[in-house]
């Protein structure tokens, strides 16, 4: 049991601060910009290549967010506002097209080759009866310690106080001498730095290749629809209730109902599994879990 739960846990952080990013974004733009889970793959090459050049990779790895937070702000100024313009569908849409060009890019510049951080080797730590790497508490700290400073963002600053206020009214948020335009910008930003950080937080753990975006795309729009777009903190409960039935679907033995010691479904069932709840709580909750309507941050 304790296994599972962390088995869970590690899967959250694989999905939570990407999911984050994706909905805090989606509160003032409006629409679900899919190129965020490639900003999640620049920020674990751009750490690497870093890393290769000189630099500790806790430093290498806060550069790496710091610049992916300033693409996502150039595409944001650049494309997505021009295509906002004609509405929502066509901002997604592109996004999509954004993505595409992106994983050419990843392609064309890094290979189809899996890379790894150079990272030192330590033993297997044992928690009851789990087992955890280092790196893997690493990654759980990493996305911790993100979501508590946006927490501490979005309630206790001047600075989130106008983002929610944008979030909410953006109008009305503009007459009170709000720069929505300047908020805007910030919050794509900070939506860049959190799927940077989350990128690396995933090559920790293992290996990362530039199919790393698109194998975590669904999983995240999932949690992120789940705990209700708009919704930070719901995000983050969307990904553990993803990751609960990711992991349990690839968990438990089914040999008992079909009269075999041992069956377990293989993980390509994981996906399938978190859809099904993703529709069944849709059906009940439109808008996600967490919210009523689709307003907040």
């Amino acid at each position: 049991m304790v296994q599972f739960l962390s088995d869970v846990l590690i899967r959250t952080v694989d999905l939570a601060l990407i999911a984050v990013g994706l909905s805090c974004v989606y509160s003032l733009i409006r629409f679900p910009n899919i190129a965020l889970v490639q900003y999640a793959v620049a920020g674990s090459f751009l750490a690497l290549l870093l890393q290769g050049a000189g630099l500790p990779l806790p430093v290498a790895g806060l550069l790496a967010c710091l610049l992916v937070g300033g693409l996502a702000v150039l595409l944001n100024v650049t494309v997505f506002e021009r295509l906002l313009a004609s509405g929502s569908a066509i901002a997604m849409v592109g996004s999509l097209a954004v993505t595409m060009i992106l994983s050419a890019v990843f392609l064309v510049v890094f290979g189809p080759d899996s890379r790894r951080f150079d990272l030192d080797s330590h033993p297997v730590i044992r928690v009851l009866d789990a087992r955890l790497t280092v790196h893997q508490l690493t990654a759980v700290g990493l996305t911790a310690g993100a979501v508590i400073v946006l927490t501490l963002l979005l309630f206790r600053t001047t600075l989130g106080r106008s983002m929610r206020a944008t979030a909410t009214n953006r109008v009305l948020a503009a007459a009170t001498g709000i720069d929505a335009r300047l908020i805007t910008n910030t919050v794509v930003f900070l939506s860049g730095v959190l799927a940077a950080l989350g990128g690396i937080g995933l090559a920790l753990k293992g290996e990362m290749n530039i199919q790393l975006g698109m194998d975590v795309l669904l999983p995240v729009f999932a949690a992120a629809i789940l705990g209700g777009l708009g919704n930070a903190l719901g995000a983050v409960a969307g990904a553990v209730i993803i990751a609960t039935a990711e992991t349990l679907v690839t968990n438990v033995n089914l040999g008992p109902l079909v009269g075999e010691p041992l069956l377990f479904l293989p993980a390509s069932y994981a996906t399938a599994m978190s859809f099904l709840i993703l529709v069944a709580a849709l059906l009940v909750r439109p808008h996600g879990l967490f919210v009523s309507e689709v307003k907040r941050v």
